[in-house]
């Protein structure tokens, strides 16, 4: 038994009743759906035709959603349906990154996840799905994809039909007769971005705590622009005031003379992963880096003096500690944090990754006893050390398996880019707090820091594999983020490098400083910019 859907839109006609049966049934809050139809516009006035299509959950065979969700809030019934329990929900929002059609959204009144569900509760009631019931043409058709006496069985043997991203490998279960490339790959039309009131982050869903604070500065001057900057970062054009007098003009002019355009379609949901998560990456490398630091140069000179030790054990254990602290605040579900750990989903990495660091803190609090009791645990080191590694990795797997972002996906590289960062940041973090090191740490920053170029250059010059890994890189380095992106290299690289090669002394420290300030900002861009490319 597999359940899924199949949209002919040779009879849909836009009418938004199943989206608005959805909404019913569901309760579901103003700003977010589970069900939207899409428009498009082909030709040129008057000669323009216009195509409707519902998009939802595709309720996929290897959901991954399914196995990023760290808590089993997502989960695959024996029907094929992939259903959502509200009361395991953290609020993480690794689901939404996960999937690469759009299809789960905060709900502003529980912060929590959530999604079409097949009508779970009515087919498990004998009856077919809202949607399919209010559709006035029958365009929408539910059922068993494995029973071949099935109608929706049929249309897909018999009918051409398409899905959308079968590059994805998610193996979706909604089929779309009748269908175009236009209309399912969010890359074949150009995003409009000028709809006052199109995006989720102006305060629904997950923005829904900042709706007083976003509503309180919307006025026409700062959504031209948050407009103009929009448009800064498609084009690469530095925003300026010429460049807010354009978005107002063309706001002003009828956008008929493009031949393919997106008319209608689900708000953009914003970056979902903001500040927390670039700052838990950077402290995350701080605390892992300075352990493995420590550790090396105890092996290879036969340990520093105890209370120097201590230093480095207590600023590991502190930037551990800031790390969990960002996670949970992150959560749109704080409350909830510990069922990552008594409630977990091993696939997923962000379960994998909280036993990590929280192992780790464990081996750190444990060697900060052995300093005062002098139990003799020396073995504590190479647990550590192991941990240290996975704990600096793991979140490179993490994102690997946001599939919905695909510069993310070069999971290898991005490990060894992690690793790399957490040599540079502990380098950088022992240079201030064990001076009879300097030397030594200074040459492994030095070295780390040229690694990290080397990376840094063969992710933006490497093949583009897709076309969002492409729009990406063009955002890192031509776009609105190219600034920063830059100031981030010539800034937290170039100059260390120099400082280290050249100078001496106290100009040490000021390159250790700067060199996490680089790290913070090139992460800044690379986990902000994928979730700027749309997904449906």
């Amino acid at each position: 038994m597999n359940y899924g859907f199949v949209i002919d839109n040779r009879l849909c006609i836009g009418c938004h009743a199943c989206t608005v049966a959805c909404k019913s049934e569901h309760d579901i809050p103003i700003g977010v759906n589970r069900t939207h139809v899409k428009y498009i516009e082909k030709g040129k006035f008057p000669n323009n035709t216009r195509e409707f299509s519902v998009h939802r959950c595709n309720h996929c065979s290897n959901a991954p959603c399914v196995e990023i969700c760290p808590t089993t809030a997502l989960y695959t019934r024996a029907d094929g349906i992939v259903d959502f329990d509200n009361d395991r929900c953290i609020g993480c929002k690794s689901c939404m990154q996960a999937c690469p059609y759009d299809a789960l959204y905060i709900d502003p009144d529980t912060h929590t996840a959530s999604k079409c569900n097949y009508c779970a509760h009515r087919l498990d009631g004998g009856y077919e799905p809202a949607c399919v019931i209010v559709c006035p043409v029958e365009a929408i058709v539910s059922g068993d994809l494995d029973d071949h006496d099935s109608k929706i069985s049929q249309l897909v043997t018999k009918e051409v039909t398409m899905t959308r991203k079968p590059e994805k490998l998610t193996n979706p279960n909604l089929y779309y007769i009748n269908s175009s490339t236009e209309m399912l790959d969010p890359n074949a039309t150009a995003q409009e971005g000028k709809y006052l009131w199109s995006e989720q982050s102006s305060g629904v869903g997950h923005f829904a705590k900042y709706a007083e604070e976003r509503v309180a500065d919307s006025n026409t001057e700062n959504l031209l622009i948050q407009l103009a900057m929009e448009t800064s970062s498609q084009t690469g054009k530095p925003i300026d005031q010429r460049a807010i007098d354009n978005v107002a003009q063309e706001i002003k002019q009828d956008l008929d003379t493009q031949e393919v355009r997106r008319v209608y379609d689900s708000p953009s949901k914003g970056v979902l992963w903001g500040w927390e998560v670039t700052t838990y990456v950077l402290t995350k490398a701080i605390a892992t880096g300075t352990f493995l630091m420590m550790a090396v140069w105890t092996w290879l000179n036969n340990g520093f003096e105890p209370k120097l030790e201590m230093y480095c054990l207590l600023t590991s254990l502190v930037f551990m500690g800031i790390t969990g602290a960002l996670l949970v605040k992150d959560l749109d579900r704080p409350d909830r944090f510990l069922y990552v750990l008594l409630r977990p989903q091993w696939k997923s990495w962000l379960v994998r990754g909280a036993y990590i660091i929280t192992g780790f803190g464990g081996v750190i609090t444990i060697k900060i006893f052995d300093y005062y009791f002098s139990w003799g645990f020396y073995w504590l080191l190479f647990p550590g050390v192991v941990l240290a590694i996975l704990g600096a990795v793991y979140t490179a797997f993490l994102f690997g398996q946001a599939r919905g972002r695909d510069l993310w996906q070069s999971t290898g590289l991005s490990a060894v880019h992690m690793l790399v960062h957490s040599v540079m940041a502990g380098s950088a973090t022992m240079l201030v707090i064990a001076p009879e090191a300097s030397a030594w740490m200074a040459n492994i920053l030095l070295w780390g820091i040229i690694l990290n170029m080397c990376i840094i250059g063969k992710e933006i010059l490497m093949p583009y594999n897709t076309p969002d890994t492409k729009k990406a890189i063009q955002l890192m380095t031509k776009g609105y983020y190219s600034k920063m992106f830059m100031t981030g290299i010539i800034i937290g690289n170039v100059f260390p490098i120099i400082m280290l090669i050249v100078l001496n002394g106290s100009i040490i420290f000021a390159a250790s400083g700067l060199a996490i300030f680089g790290i913070f900002l090139t992460e800044f861009v690379r986990i902000r910019v994928p979730q700027m490319i749309p997904l449906s």
